[in-house]
């Protein structure tokens, strides 16, 4: 699910790093196909700003294929240049020189300029950004812009992850005004028409500087309810749905020929997420009591039936740094109820779950609190909304402990950032995820990460409880879409129908 793309000069290889190498693109697309390819979503953007709490519905739709990067992060995981023609990185780290791509303008009709990209970091780094990235471009000291077509960043450290983290920056144009109920980028769509709490329709942009769309015309159509978006399909309303929530619904799916069903790979892990700032979780052994207490797999099963992956850290098996570390936390209620007493608490506690309204979180709350109980903890289920936990929990930091999905890759370093909201605080955490980004090689850094995962599973930092599965269904009669769900974007510029 490629297009082909300028190539990198050697500096830019030698430090993406992560990245693995690139591999080159189908040249083929063409304009003449007019389909409407429907999409069926649970996730329908809050508004349409990565940086103004936008969610994960605006990257499903618009990442990739209306806002772009100077890099793109693909389907598979590697990094590649996109706006970005070439790049130059001093002998010490410090300075990255981007050249931009010639050829490029917003859908408006300005051209790309340095003065963009300026802009549009600047906008992530904003005190007033909800970008989850936020953070990861601290390093940044100035940012330059000599002419219109070169851009050059001042760390104030090496970043061994820099270019990797410039590819979640979408370029926007500088001179655009509020961007949260339309959109001014340089992607293969434009925003046709966004009906809110219904469908979000994109069409081929005739003058894009790439290869064009495959299709004519993307709706992605919104649903609240994972039955009657199932429904949707079988009825033909929608063409594909990107993420399927349950496996009840597959079996009307498999052994047809009708459909296709296709398990990717996933980056999103669901999260009991202690605030470890608060008693009684400001203490590891009732962490770890609370996370023994919890049969994983029994939960799994519940939830996804054969479908999923079982985690004992942040890191899913497609980060570098991955070990399984499932049995430092095992499922033991004697042990659970060990801890606790050794902890202060050999009766228990009570405490409050906010947990998001929307599946799967309900359930598992439910289950949880069911599995708590037999340790003696009483748990106080409070169903909030998408919204509600943004402030509540996310900015306020007001909760005690929380369910969540987190849907990107390589994001175990947020445990070395005391001030997220689950305020887990570690001087050595800290230090080797530090250490980590400024290493010099991959080795170095994937060592220190491990060490990092390793750290947080013994502190039970948070309950990892599993990894969603990543199973897209579809028409058998459409093809050229993505099936791993990386960080919750969703190409559609390459999707046919035969």
């Amino acid at each position: 699910m490629k297009r082909s793309l300028a190539a990198a000069s050697a500096a830019v290889a030698a430090v993406l790093l992560l990245a693995g190498c690139s591999s080159s693109g189908d040249t083929s697309a063409t304009s003449s196909d007019d389909a409407t390819i429907a999409i069926g979503s649970l996730y329908e953007p809050q508004n349409l700003s990565n940086t103004q709490g936008g969610g994960q519905g605006v990257t499903e739709a618009f990442n990739g294929n209306v806002y772009e990067g100077l890099y793109k992060l693909t389907d598979e995981g590697q990094v590649e240049p996109l706006l970005a023609k070439d790049a130059q990185v001093s002998d010490d780290g410090l300075t990255y020189t981007i050249t931009l791509r010639d050829d490029v303008t917003f859908h408006s009709g300005k051209k790309l300029t340095s003065a963009d990209v300026k802009a549009s970091v600047e906008a992530v780094t904003a005190d007033d950004s909800k970008s989850a990235r936020k953070s990861s471009f601290t390093v940044i000291s100035d940012i330059a812009t000599p002419d219109d077509s070169t851009v050059v960043f001042t760390l104030s450290q090496r970043a061994i992850s820099f270019l990797y983290n410039l590819s979640y920056v979408w370029i926007v144009n500088s001179e655009a005004g509020d961007l949260t109920q339309t959109e001014d980028g340089t992607g293969p769509y434009v925003l046709d028409e966004w009906k809110q709490g219904s469908t979000l329709t994109l069409k081929r942009w005739d003058d894009y500087w790439g290869d064009a769309a495959k299709n004519a015309e993307v709706v992605f159509t919104y649903f609240t309810d994972a039955t009657a978006e199932n429904n949707a399909l079988l009825t033909g309303e929608v063409d594909l749905i990107t993420s399927v929530q349950s496996p009840d619904a597959l079996a009307q799916f498999t052994d047809n020929k009708d459909y296709v069903v296709s398990e990717g790979t996933s980056t999103t892990k669901e999260l009991l997420a202690f605030n470890d700032r608060v008693a009684p979780f400001d203490n590891t052994l009732v962490r770890k009591a609370v996370y023994s207490a919890i049969d994983t797999k029994k939960l799994l099963s519940s939830i996804w039936g054969d479908y999923g992956t079982l985690i004992g850290s942040m890191v899913p098996p497609t980060d570098p740094w991955y070990e399984d570390l499932t049995n430092v936390n095992p499922y033991d209620v004697d042990l659970a109820k060990k801890e606790l007493a050794e902890a202060g608490y050999p009766n228990g506690f009570t405490f409050t779950l906010d947990t998001p309204s929307y599946d799967p979180h309900p359930a598992v709350a439910e289950f949880l609190q069911a599995q708590l109980a037999e340790v003696g903890i009483t748990v106080d289920i409070n169903t909030i909304s998408a919204d509600e936990w943004y402030t509540k929990v996310y900015q306020d930091r007001d909760f005690e402990a929380t369910l969540q999905e987190h849907v990107n890759d390589r994001d175990v370093v947020w445990y070395g950032n005391p001030d997220f909201y689950w305020g887990y605080d570690n001087a050595d955490v800290q230090q080797w995820v530090a250490d980590a980004e400024q290493s010099t090689t991959t080795d170095e850094q994937t060592a220190l990460l491990k060490k990092v995962g390793e750290q947080i599973a013994q502190d039970a930092a948070s309950a990892w409880l599993y990894l969603y599965p990543q199973i897209v269904v579809a028409s058998s009669d459409v093809t050229g879409y993505g099936v791993n769900g990386l960080n919750s974007q969703f190409f559609a510029y390459d999707i046919v129908k035969s």
